[in-house]
Parts: C-alpha cells; structure tokens; sequence
C-alpha cells in the first residue's frame, strides 16, 4: 500500500487486531522478563534464548504427533515445563551465587548465557527452519469487520489477557506471590522472618522463563522456527520493559501493545519502514519520560 492511500475501516480494523495479537505474544515474553527483573534485579539476556527453547521444544514435541491436535496441545503444556526445568538448573547452579553482584557483571552473565545456550540449541536442532502446524480448528481465518482475520491470531487474543489475569493474581493473591513482591522490597527484612529468600528467588526466576518458553510455544505456529529468532524478541522485550518502567507487569502490557500497534500501523501505512515505527515511538516515550510510563520497581 502506497503513503496516503485512503484505508477503509475494514483495513484499520483488520491490522489493530493484529497488532493486538503481535502484542500479546509480546507481552507473555516481556511479563515474565518483567517479573525477573522486579524480583530479582536481574536484567536477563538469556531470556530470549529461553523463548527460542521453548519454541524447538514445542517443534519437537509437536513433531511426535504428526499434524493432529494433540500435539499441538501437549507441545504448548510440555514445552514452557521443560524451560521451566532448564531455568531452574540454570538458576540453582549459577544464579544463586551472583545475586548480590552489580548489575553489569550479571548482565555479561547472563549474555554469556546467551551464547551458551544458542549454541546448544543449534547442537540439539541443528541451523535449519522448523515449523509448526496450528490445530485444524486454529487453522484457515475468520470475517471480522469485513475482512479475513486467521483464527490462530483470535486465539492469541484470548490467551494473552488469561496469562495477564493470571499473573496478576499470582503476585497478589497467593502467599509465594505476596513473597516475592516483599523480597523486591526488602530481601533482608523477608529472610530475617525465617522464609528461605533463596528458594523465592528461585521460584519468581523459573517463573519468568516458563512465560518465555509459553511465548515461544505460543509463537511457533506463526514464524519460522530458527536460529537466531532468539536476538530479535531480546531487543524487543528489553524496550518494551523500559518503557512501561522496569519490572512492572502492566507497564510490559503497555509497553507491548505500544509496540505492537505501532508495527501493525506502520505496515499498513508505509510497508517499506515499518520496522522503525516501534523505535521511533520508543523513542519519543523515553524523551518524554526516561523513566518509563509506569512505575518502575527499581
């Protein structure tokens, strides 16, 4: 489409819902980022390497049950679980030890992490692309606002609000959630009470990943399964996370929607630069307001 071509509703229409969708693959990555980074302080680089694990081990899982509905099921059950796992080891061996370290030795960490774990994934799935089939009844699309909009992405579009109500109650309803919001606050304070603020961090760090691998099982159905699709969700998580202001969860919903909205927008409007339409907004918030547009846990 050409710059100043006159779009109907339909199209306005049509490309909001899926820049919608792009946002909520967006945000179940970034809330779990967030998540870490408000517990822990800690500024994950390996979180996308993470993401990309979950979207293999989806592949592979899926593979074993051919094109049929219960592999994409199991898959999208079993592979943020064996993220999960890989964090937990991860975090048990090496983590625990660092916790205290200043921020830019755990940032090289865990871009050392990054490096590892690729490599790895390359050793274990080698360079080619892998892809993903959605359920049949996930498949094929759907009239909306006149036009056809793929189902996958409707369903997208529920998951992405279960996963942020879910969250939310999690660290406001439950007692490990209650936890992990006093040791954000006050570590030394929640260990003095005689609570293990090892394990806590332990949990809220397996947790943050089991959201990148969910978003990588979440994404597989609609990209190619690749090498490398790891740098790309890095980028785009930790300016989604500054702007809606580090470690809040609503502030990484906010954040998503801005980006993916601007994208979808910018593909409809000027095609040929869309990508620089979410940096540009980036941009414009953080000389607006540097500190996020949320309330930053830090």
């Amino acid at each position: 489409m050409e710059l100043g071509q006159v779009f109907t509703f339909s199209a306005l229409a049509s490309q909001f819902l899926v820049g919608l969708s792009r946002a909520m693959i967006l945000f179940i990555v970034c809330s779990g980022m967030s998540f870490v980074l408000g517990v822990l302080r800690v500024p994950n680089v390996a979180h996308g390497s993470l993401y990309m694990i979950g979207a293999f081990s989806a592949f592979s899982i899926a593979s074993l049950f051919g094109s049929s509905s219960t592999g994409f099921w199991l898959a999208l059950i079993i592979s943020p679980l064996v993220v999960a796992l890989v964090s937990l080891i991860a975090e048990r061996v090496l983590f625990c030890h660092l916790y205290e370290r200043e921020h830019l030795m755990l940032l090289l960490f865990t871009f050392a992490l990054m490096l590892i774990l690729g490599d790895l994934v390359k050793l274990t799935w080698g360079a080619d692309y892998r892809s993903i089939m959605a359920p049949p009844f996930l498949r094929g699309s759907v009239p909306i606002f006149g036009s056809a909009f793929p189902r996958y992405n409707l369903f997208l579009l529920i998951i992405g609000p279960i996963v942020a109500v879910s969250l939310w109650l999690f660290t406001n309803k439950t007692k490990i959630g209650k936890i992990s919001r006093a040791a954000a606050v006050d570590r030394e304070m929640v260990g003095a009470v005689g609570i293990n603020v090892s394990w806590v961090f332990a949990a809220a760090f397996v947790i943050g990943c089991y959201l990148a691998g969910l978003g990588g099982a979440l994404v597989a159905p609609t990209v190619s399964v690749t090498i490398g699709m790891d740098h790309d969700i890095i980028i785009e998580a930790f300016l989604i996370v500054t702007i809606g202001g580090l470690g809040n969860m609503w502030g990484a919903l906010v954040g998503s929607l801005i980006f993916g909205l601007t994208q979808a927008f910018g593909v409809l409007f000027w095609p040929q630069f869309a990508i620089v339409f979410p940096y540009v907004a980036v941009l414009i918030i953080l000389i607006w307001k540097p500190t996020g547009m949320l309330k930053s846990v830090w």
